[in-house]
C-alpha cells in the first residue's frame, strides 16, 4: 500500500512543484498507514532524493545512469513501469507538468492502470481514492475514482501546499538500473534554451498578464520602426515598459492571453489559457484581457483576480474579485508607483 511520487528535475535540480506532489502523496500515505517513496531519475539523483527526504519521503529509488541523465520518455517510463509491476504501489503521483502528464500516462498504459489527471484535491473513502478535478474549462468540479490496483495521479500545480523542510530528516536510498541503453532511445536532446523569465508561470504566486488591449498604447511609433504594423510595436513596448515594472515590484511573472501571443506581442511561453499554461497563483492581474472562456480555463483557479479593462462589459469582470474600468496605460503605471511607495521598492 505504498505511495510513489515522481520527483521531476532539470539539470540536476528538483522542480519545486514536485514538493507539492510529495505533500499530496504524504497525506494519502498517512491515511493508508504507509509511507512515501520518491522516484528520482537522472543527473544528481542521489542529492535530489536526499532533498526529497527533507520534504517527507521515507524511501527513494534512484537511477543516474547516462541513459536517464536527460528526460526521455522511453527510459523514464520503463523504469517507472518496472517498479510499479514489481511492487504494486497503491498510488503514483507527479505534478501535472508536461513531463509529469506524459510520463504517468505512458506508465499507466503499460501497467493497464487507472489515471486521474489534474487533481486539485484528494481524499480516501474506505480505502478508495476520490479525486477532485476541474472540468468544462474550470466552470465545474468533478469527482473521479479508480478501482485499479495502482492509480496514477497528476496533481495541479499550487493546488497543494509544499510541506515544511526538515533538514534533519533522512531517506532510505535504493539504486536501480534501466534495461535500456543509449542505442535504444529514439529521441536525442541536442540542447536547451533557458527562458528569460526570472519566475516560472506555473510556480508563480503572482502573475501580471496582458491581452489584446496592450496594442492601445498611446505612444507614437519611433520613425526608425517598421510602420507596417504599429500595433505590434506598441504592444511589445507596453509589455516591456508598462507590465514588467509592475511585475518587478510584485515579484511576479508576466503572462499573456492567446490573442496577444497570436498577434506577436509576446512569445508563446507566456500564454495562459486552455492552449497555454494552466496557473493557480495567489494573485492574477489581467490587463487589457477581455476574458474569453479559453483564457478563463487557464487562470480561473487563481485565488484573487484583478481585472483592468476599458470595457465595463468585458467577461473578465464577472470572474474578478476586483475590477478597474479604465485605460490600462493610465491605471497600471499609477498602480506601480503606489506599490513602489508602499513596498519601498
Amino acid at each position: 500500500m505504498s505511495v510513489y511520487v515522481w520527483i521531476e528535475s532539470f539539470f540536476g535540480r528538483a522542480n519545486p512543484s514536485s514538493w507539492e506532489a510529495l505533500a499530496a502523496a504524504t497525506a494519502l500515505a498517512e491515511n493508508l498507514g504507509s509511507d512515501v517513496t520518491a522516484l528520482v531519475f537522472g543527473e544528481n539523483a542521489r542529492a535530489i532524493a536526499t532533498e526529497a527526504g527533507h520534504f517527507g519521503a521515507a524511501n527513494a529509488y534512484i537511477c543516474n545512469e547516462e541513459v536517464v541523465n536527460e528526460y526521455r520518455l522511453e527510459a523514464y517510463a520503463q523504469l517507472m513501469t518496472d517498479l510499479v509491476k514489481q511492487h504494486q504501489p497503491a498510488f503514483v503521483l507527479a505534478v501535472a507538468s508536461s513531463r509529469g502528464r506524459e510520463l504517468l500516462a505512458s506508465s499507466a498504459v503499460d501497467t493497464e492502470s487507472g489515471l486521474i489527471a489534474d487533481a486539485t484535491d484528494l481524499r480516501l473513502d474506505k480505502g478508495r481514492i476520490i479525486a477532485t478535478r476541474p472540468a468544462y474549462a474550470g466552470k465545474v468540479s468533478m469527482e473521479m475514482t479508480s478501482n485499479s490496483t495502482t492509480t496514477y495521479i497528476t496533481v495541479r500545480g499550487r493546488a497543494f501546499q509544499a510541506p515544511p523542510k526538515d533538514a534533519n530528516a533522512t531517506v532510505s536510498l535504493a539504486e536501480i538500473q534501466t534495461a535500456l541503453t543509449m542505442k535504444d532511445i529514439t529521441v536525442e536532446a541536442e540542447s536547451f534554451t533557458d527562458s528569460a523569465e526570472d519566475v516560472n508561470l506555473t510556480d508563480a504566486a503572482i502573475i501580471v498578464s496582458g491581452g489584446r488591449g496592450m496594442a492601445n498604447n498611446p505612444k507614437q511609433v519611433p520613425s526608425d520602426q517598421d510602420p507596417v504594423d504599429p500595433n505590434v510595436w506598441k504592444a511589445k513596448d507596453g509589455f516591456e515598459n508598462t507590465l514588467r515594472p509592475l511585475a518587478a515590484v510584485l515579484g511576479a511573472a508576466v503572462g499573456a492571453s492567446r490573442a496577444a501571443v497570436d498577434a506577436g506581442y509576446i512569445p508563446y511561453e507566456h500564454q495562459v489559457g486552455q492552449t497555454g499554461k494552466v496557473v493557480n497563483p495567489d494573485l492574477y492581474i489581467a490587463c487589457g484581457i477581455s476574458g474569453a472562456i479559453q483564457h478563463q480555463a487557464g487562470m480561473r483557479g487563481s485565488k484573487i483576480i484583478v481585472a483592468i479593462n476599458k470595457d465595463a462589459q468585458a467577461p473578465i469582470f464577472r470572474l474578478a474579485r476586483y475590477g478597474i474600468v479604465g485605460d490600462l496605460y493610465d491605471v497600471v503605471p499609477a498602480l506601480t508607483a503606489a506599490l513602489q511607495r508602499k513596498l519601498g521598492s
